[in-house]
């Protein structure tokens, strides 16, 4: 660890997300597929605390379990530091504590929102001042949702997700987020999409080659009208999350059931995100799902991307 700097600290907080429409396209050559998808940044958010250090470590804490975590050179927020101090030409480290609260593998983003966060509290700790653009070039690198959590607000995602136009979102929206005790694997997710697809051949539409958000959803959205953004809430995702794991839908079922606008498999879940028409409505659904023994956290968007708190 250096000394006389050591006592700066960097806070950084950066967003989860939920996918609020998502189509993805047919299996690429290349083994990853392209997707269209309108996301929004919510208010459950990641804490990142950066300090200096001659080497890269990290460590977690916070109400999720991290217990299972990496914390080695594999972990995508070492990973994110270890690829700014390069382009930067950086030649120290730095200490990590992230306090978690996005679930993990639980498709809202937590992770890539560690990336982000880091990408940011380095670049303020080392004072390396890449600008925006290039923090948003390296983010790219880390993963389709890390340049979104930079970004936050709502923006339309094509390519791998990682291309972002932003989207105009007026007023606020209301979420309910029902968690799941086991996370889901993203790249399992879409492998059972492909096989979903595979079985289905004959009974579904085949997937597009360039998916494209719906117009609704982004007049919904523009309009800031819960009602309207219900209608159009989609997921191809939702149908391989539900068969890998069939109690979501029991999930689904009981939020409509309690007064959810809609509900649906956020990214490749199994977080199930539901909308509700108020910030009443939304306790009122948080307390009849928690009632049920559900684990249920309520949400508001559109939010800020990933910015510094303080240091």
């Amino acid at each position: 660890m250096s000394t006389g700097a050591t006592d700066r600290v960097v806070h950084v907080r950066a967003p989860g997300k939920i996918n609020v429409f998502m189509k993805v396209g047919s299996l690429l050559d290349d083994g990853y597929h392209e997707v269209a998808t309108a996301y929004q940044a919510i208010s459950l958010y990641e804490e990142v605390y950066a300090r200096p250090a001659d080497d890269f470590s990290v460590r977690f804490s916070g109400p999720i379990d991290t217990s299972g975590l990496a914390t080695d050179g594999s972990n995508l927020a070492i990973k994110a530091a270890r690829l700014l101090a390069r382009a930067a030409d950086y030649r120290g480290g730095v200490a990590l504590e992230i306090e978690k609260h996005v679930p993990i593998a639980g498709g809202m983003g937590g992770g890539s929102a560690d990336a982000a966060a880091t990408l940011v509290a380095c670049d303020h700790l080392w004072g390396t001042n890449v600008g925006r653009d290039e923090l948003h070039e390296l983010a790219a690198q880390l993963g389709a949702d890390v340049p979104f959590a930079l970004m936050g607000g709502t923006a339309v995602g094509t390519g791998r997700g990682d291309r972002l136009s932003p989207a105009l979102a007026q007023g606020t929206f209301h979420w309910v987020l029902a968690l799941a005790d086991d996370g889901l694997s993203t790249p399992q997710v879409y492998a059972e999409l492909d096989r979903h697809r595979e079985r289905h051949v004959h009974d579904i539409a085949p997937a597009p080659e360039q998916p494209m958000v719906d117009v609704e959803v982004l007049q919904a959205l523009r309009a800031g009208d819960a009602h309207q953004l219900a209608e159009y809430l989609y997921n191809d995702l939702q149908a391989p999350a539900l068969h890998l794991q069939p109690s979501l839908a029991a999930t689904l079922e009981l939020g409509e059931l309690q007064g959810a606008l809609a509900g649906l498999v956020s990214g490749s879940g199994p977080t199930v995100a539901f909308l509700a028409a108020d910030h009443d409505s939304a306790i009122d659904l948080q307390v009849a799902l928690s009632a049920s023994r559900l684990t249920a956290l309520r949400a508001t968007g559109p939010v800020h991307g990933a910015r510094v708190i303080s240091g």
